[in-house]
């Protein structure tokens, strides 16, 4: 696949479904966070012209539709309707789909992507998770659901902090190194002034 291979009408047609779709979010898994990992996505696979950009784009635009923490749906639902409504065909579909379940943090852990589109997207999404960003958007979704303080800093631990070993391209363990000592630089500075002495 070369790298004019994107559909931008279909593009267009998904960021205004998840606009719809994610009205009223405020947790931090919204329209704002996918634009992100959309250009996030978009700019790592400028490294990889080996990669389906067609594919990419979709699975970013996507890539939270059918997300446990939001939505009661079944085997990407939402991420089919809408492909099948705008008339991708059935191996894409399978295809996004598949890249949509190997980039989710709780589902797969260490667990590495199969595809290079895959890795590319699991690492834009998990970079929006990192630095200043990832500070804003684990205080709001504490805060959306009732996390205390402490609650949302252990998440530092238990996932944020663990990101930068788990980057698939070597761009995104580049990007990934800024961001991780904000997080390390944040958590300090947290803890200096939370310290009783």
């Amino acid at each position: 696949m070369n790298k004019n291979n994107r559909d931008f009408s279909l593009e267009k047609a998904a960021i205004e479904y998840i606009n719809n779709l994610f009205r009223g979010n405020v947790d931090g898994h919204d329209v704002d966070h996918t634009m992100r990992v959309f250009n996030l996505a978009l700019e790592i696979a400028k490294d990889y012209p080996e990669s389906n950009l067609y594919l990419i784009s979709l699975s970013a635009l996507l890539h939270d539709v059918d997300d446990h923490k939001l939505f009661q749906t079944e085997n990407n639902q939402h991420a089919r309707e809408f492909l099948k409504e705008n008339d991708v065909n059935e191996e894409n579909i399978e295809k996004v789909c598949q890249i949509i379940n190997e980039i989710s943090f709780s589902h797969n852990q260490n667990n590495k992507p199969s595809s290079l589109e895959a890795m590319i997207v699991q690492d834009a999404d998990r970079l929006d998770a990192m630095g200043a960003i990832g500070v804003a958007r684990t205080f709001a979704y504490g805060g959306k659901n009732g996390r205390p303080l402490s609650s949302s800093i252990q998440h530092f631990y238990d996932k944020l902090l663990l990101l930068k070993d788990m980057m698939n391209t070597e761009i995104g363990k580049k990007m990934a190194e800024d961001r991780h000592q904000f997080l390390m630089d944040f958590l300090k500075e947290y803890e200096k002034e939370t310290r009783e002495d």
